[in-house]
């Protein structure tokens, strides 16, 4: 199944983090918060990718085409640095279709733009690329593909700390209290259509206004309620607390990981288990490929290459409905 990513977004609220990067490639420890999304698809085995490319393009072509596998794998270095051995891979059976979709078009518009990459899809998945979780993805298709319907999304109670005001028309407060205790909830950025997504939809139109507002009329949207761990990187903060809980091995998104603590509890309240003092996040199982495929063998480098440059050789949203139309 194909996956969809929006990548246009300019992160206006990031700019303390991104700087002059696309959203998409703002970093959580040493691989960009784009990177983490796709190797949750992956995981689920959806490794068939589009990404939708508006603001700074270049950027996210070329950390793909300069991709360094030694990042993030485990490998042996012998012969002063001229032989690298990989133990495991990344991304190497991932299929990537970059597509230019404009630097301000809006989400619907991307869609649109991608359409016949789409060509032969009964259902595919889409994502607004800056938000993660560790929702059970084969649950999610499993129910979409039961019900029949044309559009899926996933929502999610916001991570506001705000207090919802229930009060007469005289102004008498009849309750107060904190919004993630109400039946609130909000656009996850987790989509999955089938093929007719486009009937609903014409030029120039948001996907969740225009489209989606068809699509309940004729009673073809259904959403799925997670509960479970779902964060936004929407400003500086939510980066810095992503970034924490990457540091110390407690990322709950990162479901490929047979370590990995998921919550069960609220999305925006990230209350995990406590680990043990020395369990960072480098305190991983060892993780070797014992295969014979061919592709991993001893990886030969010239000494004028660098090591961490052999990648090269080898060529998220808790948001309410009505999205950003920059991502």
């Amino acid at each position: 199944m194909k996956v969809v990513i929006f990548c246009g977004g300019l992160g206006m609220r990031l700019r303390e983090a991104a700087d002059d990067i696309p959203k998409p490639m703002v970093p959580i420890g040493n691989r960009p918060i784009l990177w983490h999304l796709m190797k949750y698809y992956a995981h689920y085995g959806h490794k068939d990718f589009i990404l939708c490319l508006g603001y700074r393009a270049d950027a996210i072509k070329k950390f793909f085409l300069n991709y360094e596998e030694t990042s993030s794998n485990d490998f042996v270095l012998s012969n002063g640095g001229r032989e690298i051995e990989l133990m495991n891979r990344d991304i190497s059976d991932w299929r990537i279709t970059f597509a230019d979709t404009g630097v301000n078009s809006n989400i619907g518009q991307r869609l649109m733009a991608v359409r016949n990459y789409l060509r032969g899809e009964e259902t595919f998945l889409a994502n607004y690329a800056d938000g993660l979780t560790d929702m059970h993805l084969p649950s999610v298709i499993e129910r979409f593909e039961a019900g029949g319907k044309i559009a899926n999304f996933v929502s999610v109670r916001p991570n506001l700390t705000f207090h919802a005001v229930c009060s007469g028309p005289d102004g008498g407060v009849r309750e107060i209290k904190p919004v993630m205790e109400t039946d609130l909830r909000v656009n996850g950025g987790y989509f999955l259509f089938r093929r007719q997504i486009f009937d609903y939809m014409h030029a120039g139109e948001e996907l969740v206004l225009e489209p989606f507002e068809r699509l309940i009329k004729a009673d073809q949207l259904v959403t799925y309620q997670h509960d479970g761990f779902t964060a936004s990187m929407d400003t500086f903060k939510d980066k810095q607390g992503l970034d924490e809980l990457y540091s110390k091995g407690r990322a709950p998104w990162e479901v490929w990981r047979k370590d990995v603590q998921v919550t069960e509890g609220v999305g925006g309240m990230w209350a995990l288990p406590p680990l043990p003092a020395d369990a960072g996040h480098d305190a991983k199982p060892g993780v070797r490929y014992n295969g014979d495929d061919g592709f991993l063998n001893p990886l030969r480098v010239r000494p004028a290459e660098s090591p961490a440059r052999v990648g090269a050789s080898l060529g998220s949203h808790a948001s309410p409905l009505p999205s950003a139309t920059s991502r």
